[in-house]
């Protein structure tokens, strides 16, 4: 069966937003009485029936319903500088919500090559892999933010900074513990700066490889994502 993203389900009556609507009847050509799922991005899984198949405001009943489907005992953000080929950065964030991840913050650091990013755009590649393997939970995608403000905030997670300029420092694999909370920051194509990654340690964030090879920024982002939630299973 096909999904939908549908962020605001009420009753057992539900109408599909313009896109989705497009999508379903248009693109997909489904027709009254076929079954879809949708996901609400907040844990909620719906089987539903087309009931109206109409492109700009299509109908559907809702026929079952699950909540807290997929729900973890650990939280994942990553805090990572965008790349320059923002193609490679969305690629990150496709296969992070795949893999499983809760919340993405574009860090602005020293040696970043992206400045700007578009939200709306990336948001839609994060809907998209959600939709494609049947999430139920949204990854949240947080504004670009200033390194330095980034990591002189308070967080309630476990920290670290994956930096590989000193190999002595030990691998994320033997810090993460089952059932931690984890944030991790990913540095860009150069690398944190020094600086950086003083100011991270003073605020509390452990220094950590990602193995022993030099890795693409978008790399070692999935790397991270992977080795937390393989250690979460």
């Amino acid at each position: 069966m096909h999904t939908f993203y549908t962020p605001d389900i009420h009753g057992k009556i539900h109408r599909l937003d313009k896109q989705e609507s497009q999508h379903c009847i248009n693109v997909l050509r489904l027709k009254e009485g076929d079954k879809i799922i949708l996901v609400n991005g907040k844990g909620g899984y719906y089987k539903a029936k087309i009931k109206t198949p109409d492109p700009h405001k299509c109908t559907v009943e809702i026929k079952s319903s699950k909540h807290e489907v997929g729900k973890k005992n650990f939280r994942l953000h990553i805090a990572i500088a965008p790349t320059k080929n923002i193609n490679r950065f969305e690629w990150f964030l496709e296969k992070a919500t795949e893999i499983g991840i809760d919340e993405i913050t574009p860090l602005l650091c020293e040696r970043s090559e992206r400045k700007t990013i578009r939200n709306e755009r990336l948001d839609k590649v994060i809907v998209s892999a959600m939709k494609q393997s049947v999430k139920a939970y949204k990854p949240k995608l947080n504004r670009i933010t200033n390194f330095t403000e980034f990591v002189s905030a308070k967080h309630s997670f476990y920290k670290f900074i994956a930096y590989c300029d000193k190999k002595s420092n030990p691998e994320l694999k033997e810090m993460v513990k089952k059932g931690d909370d984890i944030l991790i920051l990913i540095g860009p194509e150069g690398d944190f700066s020094s600086e950086e990654v003083h100011l991270a340690c003073k605020n509390g964030f452990s220094v950590v490889l990602l193995g022993h090879d030099r890795l693409r920024t978008e790399t070692a982002g999935i790397v991270a994502c992977h080795t937390v939630n393989l250690i979460n299973q």
